[in-house]
């Protein structure tokens, strides 16, 4: 597995490797193609510029490559969001804030990584581009592809397979959460208010959270710090002062075998270590399907923005994507304005059905990454996975939480993420307990990643 970005970091300080070095070793990966295909725009000589710059850096990136999901603006880059409808946007006059926050902290952008076309999918399908390899499963099984999980798609692969130390992506309803999950990797999605959401291409205004996956939590810790630019208060606690909850409603449902067996053994090992931890039905969970019956605002405000590029040029369009798209239609302005009183209802009623606890577990997704083939020739196959895949991430958006999946499978098995989640601005909290859990999970953890 390759070290992480602090890790590496540690050694470019050492004097035992440079950022150039490490540049060359990412790019050399990009000869296989279905890493290959974590990229729809690559620069590698501005990358190497990039990163000769920073030869001596002493800024917390170092140098090291960072690649940025394909919705952000970078400067005189053309932000399509996956879609070939925008390709021909002028240039982005200037970098996204959490773009030009990264920069400024020494990354090295290595390029725009592939995603769900306009961010609208948790499976990481783009007809419009080649499917980026899932890793760790076409480690154990390269004859069955499976899907990299999105819409963060692009961004999972390149840091899964070594090519970058960390990814920019989003985080609506799942991006970032699931495909870390389904990829062996720790993907963070902070309270959405704390890193702005200006100079990305939007799925929902409401939703929309900038975020980053890392290879560790400590990684998770250092990029949240750049792109929300703040320091987090790191305050561990004895594990058996810790109390969490395991809701049995809704986030436990259809879990594949795999799945119940990862997320038991990794519940057993915290309990093993002291922590409190209670099973029991979380009704409020009821709710969410009838809050998003109509779509929700990921339909709404998808809507709002495409209206008159969709009823331009929906032949352009993902059909899956158009379709999702165009639910927004039904919901008028009192529709919309009821959901908004729903929503800051519910967050109420949830907060205080949680405040009796210091964080909430459950699988990130209840399946294992499935495989590619059926899912893009199937429309039924398709949005069955994708529905199952953004159930129990999605709670957290509509919560306007912070949730962390970090992997809690056994060595040589799929990849299985264990969600850790709170209410809104616990991020601190809940990045103390993730990085906790990390090392207690880790004798028995070992996310199956590139070589180093």
């Amino acid at each position: 597995m390759p070290d992480d970005l602090i890790a590496t970091r540690e050694r470019i300080t050492a004097g035992s490797t440079d950022a150039p070095t490490e540049l060359e070793h990412c790019l050399e990966r990009l000869r296989d193609p279905g890493l290959a295909a974590a990229f729809l725009q690559l620069d590698p000589a501005a990358a190497r510029t990039s990163a000769a710059a920073a030869a001596a850096s002493t800024l917390p990136l170092a140098g090291l490559a960072i690649s940025v999901k394909d919705l952000y603006d970078v400067a005189g880059q053309v932000s399509s969001a996956g879609s070939t409808v925008l390709a021909d946007a002028a240039p982005a006059a200037a970098d996204a804030p959490a773009v030009a926050r990264v920069r400024a902290a020494g990354a090295t952008l290595l390029g725009r990584t592939h995603m769900s076309e306009f961010a609208f999918s948790g499976v990481g399908l783009n007809p419009h581009h080649a499917t980026p390899a899932n890793v760790p499963m076409r480690a154990l099984d390269p004859a069955r592809p499976c899907v990299p999980g999105g819409s963060s798609s692009g961004a999972a692969t390149s840091v899964a397979g070594g090519i970058a130390f960390a990814a920019l992506g989003s985080d609506t309803g799942g991006s970032i959460r699931i495909p870390a999950a389904l990829q062996g990797l720790v993907g963070f999605k902070s309270t959405a208010r704390l890193v702005p959401t200006t100079g990305m291409v939007p799925l929902s205004t409401t939703l929309d959270t900038a975020c980053a996956i890392t290879r560790s939590v400590r990684d998770a810790v250092l990029l949240h710090e750049i792109l929300a630019a703040r320091r987090v208060r790191i305050a561990p606690r004895a594990p058996d002062t810790l109390r969490a909850l395991v809701p049995t409603t809704l986030m436990l449902d259809e879990l594949e075998p795999a799945v119940a067996h990862a997320f038991e053994q990794a519940l057993s090992t915290l309990r093993t270590a002291g922590m409190q931890i209670d099973q029991r039905p979380l009704p409020a969970l009821d709710e969410v399907a009838r809050i998003n019956a109509r779509g929700g605002f990921s339909a709404a405000e998808a809507w709002s923005w495409h209206r008159e590029l969709i009823e331009r040029h929906e032949s352009r369009y993902d059909p899956r994507v158009a379709l999702r798209i165009r639910r927004g239609a039904a919901i008028d302005s009192a529709a919309y304005a009821e959901l908004q009183h729903q929503r800051t209802r519910w967050i109420a009623s949830m907060t205080s059905s949680l405040a009796a606890y210091d964080l909430v577990l459950s699988p990130t997704v209840p399946i294992l990454a499935p495989a590619l083939a059926p899912l893009q020739a199937s429309d039924e196959a398709f949005f069955r996975h994708n529905a199952l895949l953004l159930r129990n991430p999605s709670v957290v958006n509509l919560l306007d939480g912070c949730a962390l999946s970090l992997p809690c499978h056994a060595p040589g098995t799929p990849p299985v993420g264990l969600m850790l989640w709170a209410p809104a601005m616990h991020d601190d909290a809940l990045l103390s307990t993730a990085l906790q859990i990390e090392a207690l999970l880790a004798p028995t953890v070992v996310p199956e990643r590139a070589a180093a």
